[in-house]
């Protein structure tokens, strides 16, 4: 009986040591701050991030909050200790004023979800002034 207790526990804690051996995803920064950007172009920004885990990391997903942020990310898997990029563009067009955006990047880390942000304010373009053009009137007598 002692013995099969044992045994039982000996499973047991291989059994968690073996469930502990996942990939995991260390990023160099988590947040990026654009600062002041012109209305209009697209910007682009680069997360680096390395796989300190036991296991390959496998990113199956990322997902901008918004159509205005778009992330890509290597589709392949990325071994331990090896190091990636996810790349993430953001559309500065017809949004003025300051934002924050997340990324979700769901993998086979233990957590699952990793989120990243950028950040920054988008400075409207100044409008050029003109001259008002009077229109002439079309019952006016010196037309």
């Amino acid at each position: 009986m002692t013995k099969y207790i044992f045994s039982l526990m000996f499973i047991a804690i291989f059994s968690m040591a073996g469930a502990q051996s996942t990939a995991e995803i260390v990023f160099e920064e988590a947040v990026h701050d654009f600062g002041e950007l012109p209305e209009g172009p697209k910007v682009n920004t680069a997360f680096k991030f390395k796989n300190t885990g036991a296991e390959p990391l496998i990113i199956s997903n990322a997902k901008g909050s918004c159509g205005c942020t778009v992330p890509i990310w290597p589709k392949e898997p990325i071994l331990p200790g090896e190091e990636g990029i996810i790349k993430v563009e953001y559309n500065t067009a017809r949004r003025p004023g300051p934002f924050t955006k997340t990324v979700t990047i769901t993998s086979n880390t233990s957590a699952g979800n990793t989120v990243l942000k950028i950040r920054g304010t988008v400075v409207k373009e100044a409008e050029e002034e003109t001259m008002p053009v009077k229109e002439p009137l079309l019952m006016a007598p010196n037309n």
